[in-house]
């Protein structure tokens, strides 16, 4: 699937409609801290083996991507949920 690079859309910290810059998000590092990280490292101390059992079946055919909308009037950034797709591609800017 491939975006254009610059959408049309709704931004809610300006409250209008402006020009949005497409980008694809890059996952984070998850943080040690979150209650289901804390969870996880207590129950898979010691001698005890995984707690849950592995995930049965194949993959999903399609994996979400989400893809970050940048307002070019305030700079901020924001999310919208994101688009299935096997491909993923923004398009090059326009000559």
């Amino acid at each position: 699937m491939e975006r254009p690079r610059v959408v049309m859309g709704y931004c809610p910290f300006c409250k209008k409609h402006q020009e949005l810059d497409v980008e694809r998000a890059k996952k984070r590092k998850a943080s040690e801290l979150k209650q289901g990280q804390r969870r996880f490292r207590r129950v898979t101390r010691g001698y005890t083996g995984f707690p849950r059992p592995k995930p049965e079946g194949r993959e999903k055919p399609t994996k979400r991507v989400p893809i970050r909308y940048r307002c070019k009037k305030c700079k901020k950034a924001h999310l919208r949920k994101g688009i299935r797709s096997k491909k993923f591609e923004i398009a090059e800017k326009q000559a």
